[in-house]
Protein backbone atom coordinates (compact mmCIF):
# COMPACT_ATOMS: atom_id res chain seq x y z
CA UNK A 1 0.00 0.00 0.00
CA UNK A 2 1.64 3.62 -1.09
CA UNK A 3 0.96 6.57 0.94
CA UNK A 4 1.92 9.86 -0.55
CA UNK A 5 4.48 11.65 1.60
CA UNK A 6 2.63 14.79 3.48
CA UNK A 7 4.23 18.10 4.50
CA UNK A 8 1.76 19.23 6.74
CA UNK A 9 1.53 17.13 10.16
CA UNK A 10 -2.35 16.02 10.98
CA UNK A 11 -2.47 14.83 14.18
CA UNK A 12 -5.37 12.17 13.02
CA UNK A 13 -6.06 8.70 14.34
CA UNK A 14 -3.10 7.23 13.25
CA UNK A 15 -0.76 9.42 14.57
CA UNK A 16 -2.47 8.76 17.73
CA UNK A 17 -2.33 5.38 17.74
CA UNK A 18 1.44 5.64 16.69
CA UNK A 19 1.84 7.68 19.85
CA UNK A 20 0.32 5.03 21.90
CA UNK A 21 2.77 2.47 20.59
CA UNK A 22 5.63 4.24 21.47
CA UNK A 23 4.48 4.87 24.60
CA UNK A 24 4.93 0.64 25.86
CA UNK A 25 8.27 1.58 26.12
CA UNK A 26 8.29 4.17 28.83
CA UNK A 27 4.96 2.32 30.86
CA UNK A 28 7.08 -0.19 31.14
CA UNK A 29 10.13 1.58 32.47
CA UNK A 30 8.30 3.94 34.79
CA UNK A 31 5.30 2.37 36.24
CA UNK A 32 7.66 -0.50 38.22
CA UNK A 33 9.45 2.73 39.42
CA UNK A 34 8.43 3.14 42.58
CA UNK A 35 7.94 -0.50 43.44
CA UNK A 36 11.90 -1.06 43.34
CA UNK A 37 11.77 -1.23 47.16
CA UNK A 38 8.96 -3.78 47.03
CA UNK A 39 10.27 -5.94 44.37
CA UNK A 40 13.52 -5.97 46.26
CA UNK A 41 11.89 -7.02 48.95
CA UNK A 42 9.86 -9.97 47.96
CA UNK A 43 13.60 -11.03 46.45
CA UNK A 44 15.26 -10.40 49.75
CA UNK A 45 17.37 -8.43 47.54
CA UNK A 46 18.97 -4.78 47.24
CA UNK A 47 17.42 -1.82 45.40
CA UNK A 48 20.52 -2.06 43.06
CA UNK A 49 19.94 -5.15 42.03
CA UNK A 50 16.40 -4.63 41.27
CA UNK A 51 17.96 -1.73 38.73
CA UNK A 52 19.34 -4.93 36.77
CA UNK A 53 15.81 -5.77 35.35
CA UNK A 54 16.02 -1.83 33.76
CA UNK A 55 19.22 -2.56 32.71
CA UNK A 56 18.12 -5.89 31.12
CA UNK A 57 15.34 -4.36 29.45
CA UNK A 58 17.42 -1.46 27.79
CA UNK A 59 19.42 -3.73 26.21
CA UNK A 60 16.96 -5.76 25.18
CA UNK A 61 15.28 -2.63 23.41
CA UNK A 62 18.61 -2.39 21.55
CA UNK A 63 18.97 -5.94 20.08
CA UNK A 64 15.13 -6.29 19.14
CA UNK A 65 14.78 -3.32 17.40
CA UNK A 66 17.68 -4.96 14.49
CA UNK A 67 15.24 -7.78 14.63
CA UNK A 68 12.11 -5.26 13.47
CA UNK A 69 13.92 -3.31 11.17
CA UNK A 70 14.66 -4.95 7.75
CA UNK A 71 11.41 -7.30 9.11
CA UNK A 72 9.10 -4.45 8.76
CA UNK A 73 10.52 -3.33 5.44
CA UNK A 74 9.77 -6.59 4.01
CA UNK A 75 6.84 -7.69 5.51
CA UNK A 76 4.95 -4.24 5.76
CA UNK A 77 4.76 -2.51 9.02
CA UNK A 78 1.34 -4.36 10.72
CA UNK A 79 2.68 -8.24 10.38
CA UNK A 80 6.03 -7.64 12.85
CA UNK A 81 3.78 -5.21 15.02
CA UNK A 82 1.53 -7.85 15.61
CA UNK A 83 4.32 -10.37 16.60
CA UNK A 84 6.31 -7.72 18.98
CA UNK A 85 2.89 -7.17 20.90
CA UNK A 86 2.07 -11.12 21.33
CA UNK A 87 5.67 -11.37 22.75
CA UNK A 88 5.15 -8.41 24.85
CA UNK A 89 1.66 -9.44 26.58
CA UNK A 90 2.80 -13.09 26.91
CA UNK A 91 6.35 -11.70 28.90
CA UNK A 92 4.18 -8.84 31.14
CA UNK A 93 2.35 -11.81 32.45
CA UNK A 94 5.01 -14.01 33.01
CA UNK A 95 6.78 -10.79 35.15
CA UNK A 96 4.29 -11.15 37.45
CA UNK A 97 5.00 -14.91 38.30
CA UNK A 98 8.48 -14.60 38.03
CA UNK A 99 9.91 -17.08 40.82
CA UNK A 100 13.27 -15.10 41.27
CA UNK A 101 14.93 -12.15 40.50
CA UNK A 102 17.04 -13.65 38.09
CA UNK A 103 14.06 -14.94 36.09
CA UNK A 104 12.07 -11.65 36.41
CA UNK A 105 16.04 -9.89 34.53
CA UNK A 106 15.34 -12.19 32.00
CA UNK A 107 11.71 -12.15 31.29
CA UNK A 108 12.17 -7.75 31.22
CA UNK A 109 14.74 -8.66 28.56
CA UNK A 110 12.27 -10.68 26.83
CA UNK A 111 9.43 -8.29 27.14
CA UNK A 112 11.55 -5.66 26.02
CA UNK A 113 12.12 -7.56 22.44
CA UNK A 114 7.75 -7.17 22.47
CA UNK A 115 8.22 -3.90 23.39
CA UNK A 116 10.39 -2.56 21.20
CA UNK A 117 8.04 -2.84 18.03
CA UNK A 118 6.04 -0.42 18.74
CA UNK A 119 9.03 2.30 18.54
CA UNK A 120 10.30 1.04 15.50
CA UNK A 121 7.35 0.64 13.22
CA UNK A 122 5.77 3.61 15.01
CA UNK A 123 8.65 6.06 13.55
CA UNK A 124 9.16 4.34 10.53
CA UNK A 125 5.09 4.98 9.86
CA UNK A 126 5.57 8.23 10.67
CA UNK A 127 8.59 8.60 7.76
CA UNK A 128 6.57 6.54 5.55
CA UNK A 129 3.58 9.43 5.82
CA UNK A 130 5.59 12.42 6.35
CA UNK A 131 8.25 14.93 4.76
CA UNK A 132 11.16 15.62 6.75
CA UNK A 133 9.69 18.54 8.28
CA UNK A 134 6.51 17.68 8.94
CA UNK A 135 8.26 14.21 10.74
CA UNK A 136 9.68 16.79 13.27
CA UNK A 137 6.58 18.41 14.36
CA UNK A 138 4.94 14.57 14.42
CA UNK A 139 8.02 13.33 16.32
CA UNK A 140 7.44 16.28 18.84
CA UNK A 141 3.43 14.90 19.53
CA UNK A 142 5.01 11.18 19.88
CA UNK A 143 7.21 12.80 22.89
CA UNK A 144 4.39 14.53 24.48
CA UNK A 145 2.58 10.89 24.48
CA UNK A 146 6.25 9.41 25.84
CA UNK A 147 6.24 12.52 28.35
CA UNK A 148 2.67 12.29 29.47
CA UNK A 149 3.39 8.11 30.20
CA UNK A 150 6.36 9.27 32.79
CA UNK A 151 3.73 11.51 34.91
CA UNK A 152 1.02 9.08 35.07
CA UNK A 153 2.89 6.10 35.08
CA UNK A 154 4.84 5.73 38.08
CA UNK A 155 1.16 7.63 40.56
CA UNK A 156 -0.22 4.79 38.20
CA UNK A 157 1.98 2.02 39.55
CA UNK A 158 2.12 3.07 42.42
CA UNK A 159 -1.67 2.67 43.18
CA UNK A 160 -1.77 -0.82 41.41
CA UNK A 161 1.04 -2.09 43.91
CA UNK A 162 -1.07 -0.91 46.83
CA UNK A 163 -4.34 -2.69 45.66
CA UNK A 164 -2.85 -5.42 43.85
CA UNK A 165 0.90 -5.64 45.00
CA UNK A 166 3.52 -5.09 42.70
CA UNK A 167 3.24 -8.06 40.64
CA UNK A 168 -0.13 -6.61 39.73
CA UNK A 169 1.71 -3.64 37.50
CA UNK A 170 2.48 -6.34 34.70
CA UNK A 171 -0.75 -7.73 34.27
CA UNK A 172 -2.39 -4.14 34.22
CA UNK A 173 0.59 -3.63 31.37
CA UNK A 174 -0.28 -6.86 30.01
CA UNK A 175 -4.15 -5.86 29.43
CA UNK A 176 -3.43 -2.45 28.03
CA UNK A 177 -1.51 -4.82 25.26
CA UNK A 178 -4.40 -6.86 24.08
CA UNK A 179 -5.86 -3.63 23.96
CA UNK A 180 -3.56 -1.97 21.37
CA UNK A 181 -3.76 -5.11 19.91
CA UNK A 182 -6.86 -5.10 19.12
CA UNK A 183 -7.09 -1.56 17.86
CA UNK A 184 -3.94 -1.73 15.74
CA UNK A 185 -5.57 -4.30 13.88
CA UNK A 186 -9.07 -3.28 13.37
CA UNK A 187 -8.35 0.55 12.96
CA UNK A 188 -4.23 1.45 12.38
CA UNK A 189 -3.85 1.72 8.00
CA UNK A 190 -1.14 -0.45 6.52
CA UNK A 191 1.53 2.34 5.73
CA UNK A 192 3.68 0.15 2.96
CA UNK A 193 2.74 -3.15 1.88
CA UNK A 194 4.97 -6.11 1.17
CA UNK A 195 8.35 -5.78 -0.39
CA UNK A 196 9.67 -8.90 -2.15
CA UNK A 197 12.80 -7.40 -3.22
CA UNK A 198 13.86 -6.90 0.85
CA UNK A 199 16.13 -10.00 2.00
CA UNK A 200 15.76 -10.93 5.36
CA UNK A 201 20.13 -12.47 4.96
CA UNK A 202 20.96 -8.71 4.05
CA UNK A 203 20.07 -6.94 7.36
CA UNK A 204 23.48 -6.67 8.44
CA UNK A 205 25.02 -5.14 4.98
CA UNK A 206 21.77 -2.92 5.10
CA UNK A 207 22.38 -1.62 8.56
CA UNK A 208 26.21 -1.25 8.14
CA UNK A 209 25.06 0.85 4.81
CA UNK A 210 23.37 2.72 7.21
CA UNK A 211 25.79 3.14 9.36
CA UNK A 212 28.32 3.99 7.54
CA UNK A 213 26.23 7.49 6.56
CA UNK A 214 27.67 10.34 7.77
CA UNK A 215 24.53 11.93 8.63
CA UNK A 216 22.38 9.52 9.81
CA UNK A 217 25.55 8.79 11.94
CA UNK A 218 26.12 12.41 13.28
CA UNK A 219 21.97 12.57 14.31
CA UNK A 220 21.83 9.06 15.41
CA UNK A 221 24.59 9.61 18.23
CA UNK A 222 23.39 13.55 19.08
CA UNK A 223 20.31 11.98 19.92
CA UNK A 224 20.91 8.96 21.17
CA UNK A 225 23.41 10.23 23.43
CA UNK A 226 22.12 12.93 24.86
CA UNK A 227 18.72 10.99 25.49
CA UNK A 228 20.81 8.53 27.85
CA UNK A 229 21.30 10.77 30.19
CA UNK A 230 17.41 10.43 30.77
CA UNK A 231 17.98 6.77 31.04
CA UNK A 232 20.58 7.24 33.47
CA UNK A 233 18.05 9.03 35.81
CA UNK A 234 15.70 6.93 35.21
CA UNK A 235 17.68 4.05 36.27
CA UNK A 236 19.32 5.71 39.10
CA UNK A 237 16.29 8.15 40.86
CA UNK A 238 14.52 5.48 42.22
CA UNK A 239 17.93 4.63 44.47
CA UNK A 240 19.12 8.35 44.96
CA UNK A 241 15.78 9.87 45.91
CA UNK A 242 13.87 6.67 47.50
CA UNK A 243 16.82 5.47 49.47
CA UNK A 244 19.05 8.04 49.71
CA UNK A 245 16.90 11.11 50.36
CA UNK A 246 14.04 8.81 52.00
CA UNK A 247 10.99 9.70 49.80
CA UNK A 248 7.82 8.09 49.71
CA UNK A 249 6.76 6.35 46.70
CA UNK A 250 4.23 9.22 46.27
CA UNK A 251 6.21 11.89 46.35
CA UNK A 252 8.80 10.20 43.87
CA UNK A 253 6.02 9.89 41.85
CA UNK A 254 4.88 13.39 41.67
CA UNK A 255 8.99 14.54 41.46
CA UNK A 256 8.95 11.83 38.11
CA UNK A 257 6.10 13.53 36.96
CA UNK A 258 7.25 17.11 37.47
CA UNK A 259 10.41 16.19 35.54
CA UNK A 260 8.18 15.11 32.59
CA UNK A 261 6.08 18.41 32.36
CA UNK A 262 9.28 19.72 31.22
CA UNK A 263 9.93 17.59 28.39
CA UNK A 264 6.18 17.79 27.48
CA UNK A 265 6.03 21.79 27.31
CA UNK A 266 9.49 21.65 25.63
CA UNK A 267 8.51 19.40 22.97
CA UNK A 268 5.63 21.23 22.20
CA UNK A 269 7.10 24.27 21.67
CA UNK A 270 9.52 22.12 19.17
CA UNK A 271 6.33 21.47 17.46
CA UNK A 272 5.54 24.98 17.19
CA UNK A 273 9.20 25.79 15.95
CA UNK A 274 9.83 23.36 13.26
CA UNK A 275 6.90 25.14 11.49
CA UNK A 276 9.28 28.03 11.18
CA UNK A 277 12.59 26.76 11.21
CA UNK A 278 14.37 23.61 10.02
CA UNK A 279 15.29 20.76 12.56
CA UNK A 280 18.74 21.74 12.13
CA UNK A 281 18.46 25.11 13.05
CA UNK A 282 16.83 24.29 16.36
CA UNK A 283 19.14 21.56 17.06
CA UNK A 284 22.23 24.78 16.50
CA UNK A 285 20.57 26.20 19.24
CA UNK A 286 19.00 24.05 22.06
CA UNK A 287 22.75 21.90 22.01
CA UNK A 288 24.84 24.77 23.16
CA UNK A 289 21.49 25.24 25.60
CA UNK A 290 22.27 21.53 26.73
CA UNK A 291 25.98 22.11 27.14
CA UNK A 292 25.75 24.69 29.56
CA UNK A 293 22.92 22.31 31.53
CA UNK A 294 25.61 19.56 31.65
CA UNK A 295 28.07 21.58 32.89
CA UNK A 296 25.68 22.74 35.44
CA UNK A 297 24.59 19.41 36.42
CA UNK A 298 28.67 18.31 37.05
CA UNK A 299 29.44 21.22 39.27
CA UNK A 300 25.83 20.64 41.75
CA UNK A 301 27.01 17.06 41.73
CA UNK A 302 30.73 17.76 42.31
CA UNK A 303 29.34 20.43 45.04
CA UNK A 304 27.55 17.36 46.89
CA UNK A 305 24.68 19.97 46.53
CA UNK A 306 21.73 19.14 48.70
CA UNK A 307 18.53 18.16 47.14
CA UNK A 308 16.30 21.09 46.11
CA UNK A 309 19.35 22.43 44.23
CA UNK A 310 19.76 19.28 42.53
CA UNK A 311 16.67 19.10 41.11
CA UNK A 312 17.47 22.56 38.99
CA UNK A 313 19.97 20.68 36.30
CA UNK A 314 17.62 17.86 36.23
CA UNK A 315 14.26 19.64 35.42
CA UNK A 316 16.20 21.56 32.80
CA UNK A 317 18.07 19.13 31.15
CA UNK A 318 14.99 16.45 31.09
CA UNK A 319 12.94 19.83 29.64
CA UNK A 320 15.55 20.53 27.03
CA UNK A 321 15.84 16.84 25.27
CA UNK A 322 12.17 18.29 24.32
CA UNK A 323 13.95 20.15 21.60
CA UNK A 324 16.92 17.91 20.92
CA UNK A 325 15.50 14.46 20.36
CA UNK A 326 12.61 14.97 18.15
CA UNK A 327 14.80 17.04 15.83
CA UNK A 328 17.86 14.69 15.98
CA UNK A 329 15.58 11.78 14.79
CA UNK A 330 14.02 13.97 11.78
CA UNK A 331 17.62 14.26 10.86
CA UNK A 332 18.55 10.57 11.42
CA UNK A 333 15.40 9.59 9.13
CA UNK A 334 15.37 12.27 6.46
CA UNK A 335 17.68 10.47 3.78
CA UNK A 336 16.16 6.65 4.85
CA UNK A 337 12.79 6.89 3.16
CA UNK A 338 12.98 4.23 0.93
CA UNK A 339 14.61 1.97 4.18
CA UNK A 340 12.96 4.09 6.47
CA UNK A 341 12.28 0.90 8.67
CA UNK A 342 15.81 -0.09 9.08
CA UNK A 343 17.14 2.96 9.53
CA UNK A 344 14.30 3.37 12.68
CA UNK A 345 15.44 0.20 14.01
CA UNK A 346 19.50 0.74 13.82
CA UNK A 347 18.62 4.43 15.17
CA UNK A 348 16.73 2.92 17.88
CA UNK A 349 19.47 0.55 18.92
CA UNK A 350 22.36 2.69 19.06
CA UNK A 351 20.16 4.69 21.52
CA UNK A 352 19.22 1.92 23.82
CA UNK A 353 22.59 0.18 23.23
CA UNK A 354 24.29 3.69 24.90
CA UNK A 355 21.50 3.80 27.54
CA UNK A 356 22.37 0.52 28.61
CA UNK A 357 26.03 1.19 29.00
CA UNK A 358 24.69 4.44 30.90
CA UNK A 359 22.48 1.79 32.41
CA UNK A 360 24.83 -0.22 33.64
CA UNK A 361 27.77 2.43 34.20
CA UNK A 362 25.58 4.17 36.75
CA UNK A 363 24.51 1.14 38.83
CA UNK A 364 27.97 0.22 39.13
CA UNK A 365 29.04 3.83 40.01
CA UNK A 366 25.99 4.27 42.61
CA UNK A 367 28.34 2.51 45.12
CA UNK A 368 31.25 5.24 45.21
CA UNK A 369 29.29 8.35 44.83
CA UNK A 370 25.46 9.35 45.38
CA UNK A 371 25.22 11.76 43.25
CA UNK A 372 26.59 9.05 39.56
CA UNK A 373 23.73 9.79 38.29
CA UNK A 374 24.24 13.79 37.85
CA UNK A 375 27.68 12.89 36.58
CA UNK A 376 26.50 10.57 34.00
CA UNK A 377 23.90 13.10 32.96
CA UNK A 378 26.01 16.08 32.61
CA UNK A 379 28.76 13.68 30.73
CA UNK A 380 25.80 12.60 28.33
CA UNK A 381 25.05 16.42 27.58
CA UNK A 382 28.60 17.17 26.67
CA UNK A 383 29.10 14.15 24.95
CA UNK A 384 25.80 14.57 22.46
CA UNK A 385 27.20 18.23 21.77
CA UNK A 386 30.67 17.14 20.76
CA UNK A 387 29.52 14.46 18.75
CA UNK A 388 27.18 17.07 16.91
CA UNK A 389 30.04 19.76 16.48
CA UNK A 390 33.11 16.96 15.19
CA UNK A 391 30.74 15.46 13.22
CA UNK A 392 29.43 18.17 11.06
CA UNK A 393 30.17 17.39 7.39
CA UNK A 394 28.64 18.93 4.33
CA UNK A 395 25.23 16.82 4.15
CA UNK A 396 21.91 17.21 2.19
CA UNK A 397 19.53 19.89 3.96
CA UNK A 398 17.32 18.36 6.12
CA UNK A 399 14.25 20.98 5.91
Amino acid sequence: MKHSVSDTARFDLTVIILALLTAFAPLSIDMYLPVFDAIAASYQAQTQQVELSLTAFFFGLFIGQLLYGTATDKFGRKPPLYLGLVVYIITSIACAYAPNLTVLIVLRFLQALGACAGIVIARAMVRDLYSPQASARVFSFLILVMGVAPILAPLLGAYVAAVLGWQGIFVVVAVLGVGCLATVHFVLPETRARNYDVRMRNSLPTYWQILKDPSFLRFSLTGGIAQAGLFAYITASPNLFLEYFKLSSEHYSWLFGINAVGIIGFSQINGWLVTRYSPRKILNVSLPMLALISVLALWVAAMDAGFWVILVPLFLYIANLGLVFPNAMAGALAEQAQRAGSASAVTGSLQFLIAGIVSALVNHLGDLHHYAMLFAIGGCGLVAVLCYSLMRKPEPAIA
